[in-house]
């Protein structure tokens, strides 16, 4: 089931065939230095699983994978989930190495936030980085979104950029 499709790129759930590339995404330390610790394969076997068991309870809502339209390739992930100690929702991307810096990440977080927006009807979407992931900060900022804060989780600075739904929320 696709869940929406930029020009390139088409999004659906993951499946337990996924394991493999799945795996590969999250033990590269290289992927997850901006994410969170690599996991090893019974890690990432039971992450897999609770990402798919999350569609069930939230609806519209998850960790998807990201594919190519030219070869029906999964190259990275999208997410849309709820932001941590917040009533916020945030955008979250990971591509693996041989598709950086081909436009992928800005392509696919428009139409997530188009997806978010004109679906889900959501107020706002956040996007939180660290202070050095300057490439994701430029996918934000080329979306329209803006630098709100700096906060402090689990001893790490994090950024947080923000973007309004401009149908909900009308500039005056």
């Amino acid at each position: 089931m696709i869940i929406l499709q930029s020009t390139r790129l088409y999004v659906r759930r993951y499946v337990p065939e996924d394991l493999d590339s799945f795996y590969l995404m999250n033990s590269d330390p290289e992927l997850m230095r901006y994410i969170r610790p690599p996991k090893n394969f019974e890690e990432a076997k039971s992450f897999l699983k609770e990402n798919i068991d999350f569609y069930t309870a939230n609806p519209g809502l998850g960790r998807w994978a990201l594919i190519s339209k030219l070869n029906d390739y999964l190259i990275g992930t999208l997410s849309l989930l709820p932001l941590e100690h917040s009533s916020d929702f945030h955008i979250g991307y990971l591509l693996l190495k041989p598709y950086w810096g081909l436009g992928y990440a800005s392509e696919i977080v428009e139409t997530g936030i188009s997806y978010a927006f004109d679906q889900l009807q959501l107020k706002t979407l956040t996007g939180v980085t660290y202070p050095e992931n300057l490439p994701s900060q430029k996918v934000l900022l080329r979306n329209g979104f803006v630098f709100e804060r700096s906060f402090y989780e689990e001893g790490r600075e994090s950024h947080l950029f923000r973007l309004n739904n401009p149908h909900l929320n009308p500039v005056s």
